[in-house]
């Protein structure tokens, strides 16, 4: 809700909600998500919330092992592979990734994924000769290294 907003009706629909989560609570089920900070503020801003939600569960952060198994999964349902230097560069990549600000764990993974695919498309169409399926289907390290997430690596 941001009360500087006149087209916020996010206090309503708070409103609207907690009505139905006391009306109906022994039929009801709300899942809410989002990341600790922000709910907390959430929660802080709408009282009643609080004595409404009686459990939280906070799921730890991913790490950098279990991003790269989350981006070879992506990958592989997408049909690409990962060559062997393809998957050193991802590494480091979500190392990198991993602190720089608004990191959203596998939506980050994901876009990171879709952009390297993109530079592979254009790789490939720029290339001269021609192109066996395995070029096809290959992700290389240049395909990621080229993302901004590298642009520091001098410094």
């Amino acid at each position: 809700h941001r009360p500087e907003n006149e087209r916020d009706y996010g206090q309503e629909a708070v409103e609207v909600l907690l009505q139905v989560m006391e009306s109906e609570r022994q039929n009801l089920v709300v899942v809410m998500a989002g990341y600790e900070e922000p709910m907390e503020e959430f929660f802080q801003a709408n009282p009643g919330m609080g004595s409404r939600v009686a459990h939280h569960i906070p799921f730890p952060d991913y790490n950098v092992d279990e991003l790269l198994q989350i981006a070879t999964l992506m990958v592989d349902q997408q049909g690409y592979e990962l060559s062997d230097d393809g998957e050193s560069a991802l590494r480091e990549y979500v190392e990198r990734r991993l602190e720089r600000p608004r990191f959203a764990h596998g939506r980050s993974i994901r876009n990171a994924i879709e952009r390297a695919r993109m530079r592979q498309a254009t790789r490939l169409f720029e290339a001269k000769g021609k192109l066996s399926k395995k070029d096809l289907v290959t992700l290389e390290p240049d395909d990621i290294r080229q993302s901004s997430v590298f642009e520091d690596a001098g410094s």
